[in-house]
This record gives structure tokens, C-alpha cells and sequence, in this order.
């Protein structure tokens, strides 16, 4: 185990969670995952169950572990449901994030910490760009982690990914096309997979890149930066399609709901965390060919 390695990562059963315990434990950190109740697979893993929304309970759960390092997951991040209960969004991705940065603040003032924020988050110099409340929430998240950053001389750095993906459950359009393909194969459903807008475009990166991301912003990133990361490649939801087709024996029909729209390419700038040492490893097409892998071990 290395020195000084001790990790709390909340949102530690999520998608993204599961895989930064995996990776940290097996590079030797001693992991803490915070979940609400739900318990973890990583039985290497020890677990806390906090429910972060609650002041007193965080600053409790950080007493007690003082992390040297936090990596803050945790959060809810669907966008249709920050339209029907826009509060629930600021207090899970807002309040939240105070109230860890208040208790480490108060606990264990040296913890590095990294806050992920969202390729949805805008400008809060520009507002009027907001597209949902979702977005509003993760935009304020970063105003806060900034400001703590600043006021307080704490090291945090956030991290902006884009959209990611690979091996494990996710409401990701890539693990939704996964699942109703594969329940195509099993005969589970019928051939028809249904889409908004073929051209739709969208950057996907693998989750466990991204992870050896957040480690790299761990050690080396700069308290107060935002530090966008990308493939490079956006993708239509057409292309995305058509790279399933390739790895399945099933011919399917696709149904749009709407006429397809042109959509300008997403670019995200990588050059930032590029210069410490970053990079993609995972090619798309090994992402997809994992998740679909994924799902036909657990359709059975």
C-alpha cells in the first residue's frame, strides 16, 4: 500500500465509481467509497455509508477518515429529472459539494481533492446560455469548488469530462443501444432500436480513461483549474450505430422520432491535463465491443 495513499471517493457504487475504486485499489491506494446504502463489489474497498445531502453526516464522515486525497463523484446527474425537481438537483450536486469542501476544510485542510464537474456546465459570466437546470447545478458546483480554492487556499482542482463510457451499467445512450441489441440477440425484444436524432453529435471517452484521468489530477493538477478532457473525435449517433452493426449478427431496423437535425461537432480542448501526462489509450470501438461484451454476460 503506498504512504499517504488513503482515498475517499463518494459515488463510489455509481458507474464511474466502481471503476475508480477498482483502478486506485489496484494501483495500492487505500480506498474509501461512499455510497448511500448501496454495498460495494470491490470487497478490497472499505465502505461508508453517508448520506451527503446531510451537513452533519459529512463532516462526521470526513473526521473520521481525514483522506489524503478525495475524488468526488457522487451526485445526480440526469437531466430530465433536474426539469421536474430542480432543488433536489442544486442540493445533490451543489450543496453537496459545500458541504464536503466546508468539512474538509474544517477536518483536514491539506486533502488534495478533485470536484468532476460536466461538458454541460456553461459559462456563469453567461447564464443565459443555461440549457436545463442540471446544467445550472453542475455549473454552480464549480463556482463553489473555485471559490473554496480561493478563499481558503485549499488544493482543488476540477475536472471537466465529456461524455463517457465503457463496461458497466449506465443510462448512456451507448449502454442503452448495448442492452436492446443484445436483448435483440436473446430474442428478448424486437429489432427495432428507436433514436431522436441520428445526428445528434456527441464526444465519448472511456470511463477507465477518465479515471487515470482524475489520478492524474490528483497528483499533478493545479488547485482552482478546470481541466477539460476529451477523445478528440465527436461521433453522430449514426456512426455510433453503425460501429454496433459491426458486432452484431442481428439486423435490426432504426426508427428516428424526429427528423434528423445537423449538429456542429462538439470540440473540447485536452491540451491542458495533455500536459501532464494524460492521454487516451482506449480507441472507441474497444469501448463499445466492452460494453456490449458486458451486457451479454448478464442478459442471460
Amino acid at each position: 500500500m503506498k504512504r499517504d495513499s488513503k482515498i475517499l471517493i463518494t459515488g463510489a457504487s455509481g458507474f464511474t465509481g466502481q471503476h475508480a475504486c477498482n483502478y486506485f485499489t489496484e494501483l495500492g491506494y487505500d480506498v474509501i467509497g461512499v455510497t448511500m446504502n448501496t454495498p460495494l463489489v470491490n470487497k478490497k474497498v472499505h465502505t461508508e455509508f453517508c448520506d451527503l445531502t446531510n451537513k452533519n453526516n459529512v463532516s462526521l464522515l470526513i473526521k473520521k477518515v481525514k483522506p489524503k486525497y478525495l475524488l468526488h463523484l457522487a451526485g445526480q446527474n440526469h437531466v430530465g429529472e433536474s426539469w421536474n425537481e430542480p432543488i433536489k438537483s442544486l442540493e445533490a450536486n451543489t450543496m453537496v459539494t459545500a458541504h464536503l469542501l466546508e468539512a474538509v476544510r474544517q477536518e483536514n485542510p491539506t486533502c488534495k481533492i478533485v470536484i468532476v464537474g460536466s461538458a454541460l456546465q456553461v459559462d456563469p459570466a453567461n447564464l443565459s446560455t443555461l440549457p436545463h437546470p442540471y446544467s445550472l447545478s453542475k455549473t454552480l458546483q464549480i463556482v463553489i469548488a473555485q471559490a473554496w480554492a480561493k478563499l481558503y487556499n485549499m488544493h482543488i482542482v476540477i475536472a471537466k469530462p465529456c461524455n463517457l463510457i465503457g463496461p458497466g451499467y449506465s443510462n448512456g445512450v451507448c449502454s442503452l443501444f448495448a442492452q436492446k441489441i443484445v436483448k435483440m440477440e436473446k430474442k428478448m425484444s424486437n429489432k427495432i432500436l428507436e433514436v431522436n436524432n441520428l445526428l445528434a453529435q456527441r464526444d465519448f471517452l472511456d470511463v477507465r480513461d477518465a479515471v487515470r484521468a482524475y489520478e492524474i489530477l490528483l497528483r499533478r493538477g493545479r488547485s482552482g483549474e478546470i481541466y477539460s478532457f476529451a477523445s478528440g473525435k465527436s461521433r453522430s449517433l449514426e456512426e455510433i450505430i453503425d460501429v454496433f452493426k459491426k458486432m452484431t449478427t442481428i439486423d435490426f431496423e432504426v426508427i428516428t422520432k424526429v427528423s434528423p437535425v445537423y449538429e456542429k461537432p462538439i470540440e473540447i480542448n485536452s491540451s491542458r491535463i495533455t500536459r501532464l501526462g494524460w492521454n487516451q489509450v482506449i480507441p472507441f470501438e474497444s469501448s463499445i465491443k466492452d460494453i456490449i461484451s458486458f451486457y451479454r454476460k448478464i442478459l442471460l
